[in-house]
């Protein structure tokens, strides 16, 4: 029987403001610390592309609302 298709979802466990890196570590097997620190440093880096120049905050806003609950 195949595996079921693995989701990126708001972690409860690794829930600092919205558990959205929380989840994104959940689902790549990695320490949540990590992910909130690109985030700082992608939002403190000044732009360097058109894809960077989407605020990180934002992003993290529609990911809030997109990604389903554990």
């Amino acid at each position: 029987m195949p595996k079921p298709k693995k989701r990126i979802k708001l972690s409860n466990k690794n829930k600092f403001l919205a558990g959205v890196c929380g989840g994104i570590a959940e689902y790549f097997n990695i320490d949540p610390t990590f992910v909130r620190i690109a985030c700082v440093l992608l939002f403190l880096i000044p732009p360097i592309s058109f894809v960077t120049k989407i605020p990180i905050i934002l992003v993290y806003i529609v990911c809030w609302v997109i990604f389903p609950s554990e």
